[in-house]
């Protein structure tokens, strides 16, 4: 069974609708068990435990939440010990031009430091699912698509 785990960041419940889309879209992926945990509920062991990691946060000046960054620095600890496993990012902003495509790639760059397969995109939301403000049904649809796309590759990763 490949484990998905779902970890976000979210203060107005919008990138916590998201989370849940991604995770439902991996569940939709056969023999993939899917978690989902919000930044403090979430422990190192749980990244160690996962083949696949998304991560979500919200938009803050371009980047993603101080809770997910602080969870995400704590993570020297297990350096080293993600590499090969699949991953993925989503965010949520308060508008267009807001910084969502920096937010994604620091949240990705996080994932390459660790050594891992991030899932791109070639025909658009190259690096992964946004949302401004409360997630409509076309980016409910890219963070399903999001997920499933993350879950298919940690399958072929494990295989």
């Amino acid at each position: 069974m490949v484990k998905i785990l779902v970890v976000y960041d979210s203060r107005t419940g919008n990138t916590e609708k998201m989370a849940l889309a991604v995770a439902e879209g991996a569940k939709e992926v056969a023999d993939v068990e899917v978690t989902v945990k919000k930044t403090g509920k979430v422990r190192l062991n749980d990244l160690l435990d996962a083949d696949g990691i998304l991560l979500g946060s919200p938009t803050y000046y371009g980047g993603m939440s101080g809770k997910l960054k602080e969870f995400i620095d704590t993570s020297f600890k297990i350096h080293g010990k993600l590499v090969g496993k699949a991953g993925g990012a989503f965010t949520s902003s308060g508008g267009t031009a807001c910084g969502a495509e920096t937010t994604l790639l620091s949240m990705t760059h996080a994932l390459l430091i660790h050594g891992m397969v991030v899932q791109g995109r070639y025909d658009n939301k190259h690096y992964g699912a946004t949302a401004v403000e409360s997630p409509k049904n076309a980016e409910i649809k890219s963070c399903k698509a999001l997920g499933m796309r993350v879950a298919t590759l940690a399958k072929k990763l494990c295989s």
